[in-house]
């Protein structure tokens, strides 16, 4: 066999880089080809379409920023744990210069209907995937929460409604681009949840928060 022409997990890094900045329509496998230093035909045999080299870079964006919720969510009473998770999620939509977003709200506004094939079909598969296991990570924290008497009410139904908020920050993020009003709706959002805290868990809050 030939040997690879090139770092796999590089160039998925490359890839993932200009979808997440300019959309899956705005990038081309040209431009990909130029960044990460190879050629274009190469990124053919090894992918087949621009569409699979997508789904391969977002797979690897997925099991990346799961891991940092996981890290987020692993230590620390159930309201520091939610105001970390909201933070690595803020930090997220404001990184790159300029800030990039949510790549997974900006790929779910590329789709076509929701009876399309191909390329909206798999994404679309994709960008529920991610949603639903960062749910049931929230909803397990929420459930811990629940047994070591932090929170009273039902695990499910509140992890639904903070991957809700998170959606809305990515929108709120690409209109006002002001990181203070999203650290405020995340800190009324667990407030909601868990009654206000006190001052000493409020300073705890923005350091979680990455203040």
């Amino acid at each position: 066999m030939r040997p690879r022409e090139f770092d796999h997990d590089d160039v998925l890094r490359v890839a993932f880089d200009q979808f997440w900045r300019k959309g899956v329509r705005g990038t081309s496998l040209s431009d990909i080809a130029r960044d990460a230093g190879v050629q274009r035909g190469s990124l053919y045999n090894a992918f087949g379409s621009k569409e699979a080299l997508f789904l391969s870079a977002y797979e690897r964006y997925a099991s990346e920023y799961l891991s940092s919720l996981q890290k987020a969510l692993s230590a620390g009473t159930l309201r520091e744990r939610l105001l970390a998770l909201f933070g690595v999620t803020i930090r997220n939509l404001r990184s790159g210069s300029p800030p990039r977003g949510c790549p997974t709200t900006r790929g779910l506004m590329e789709l076509g209907a929701a009876e399309a094939k191909g390329l909206d079909d798999d994404a679309r598969k994709a960008f529920a995937d991610l949603l639903t296991r960062i749910t049931a990570l929230v909803q397990e924290a929420l459930s811990r929460g629940v047994e070591r008497g932090e929170f009273n009410g039902d695990p499910e139904v509140a992890a639904l409604h903070i991957v809700t908020v998170t959606r809305g920050l990515a929108v709120l993020e690409r209109a006002f681009g002001d990181e203070d009003q999203l650290r405020k709706i995340a800190t009324h959002t667990v407030n909601l949840l868990l009654g206000k805290a006190s001052g000493q868990e409020s300073r705890q809050a923005k350091r979680d928060q990455g203040h």
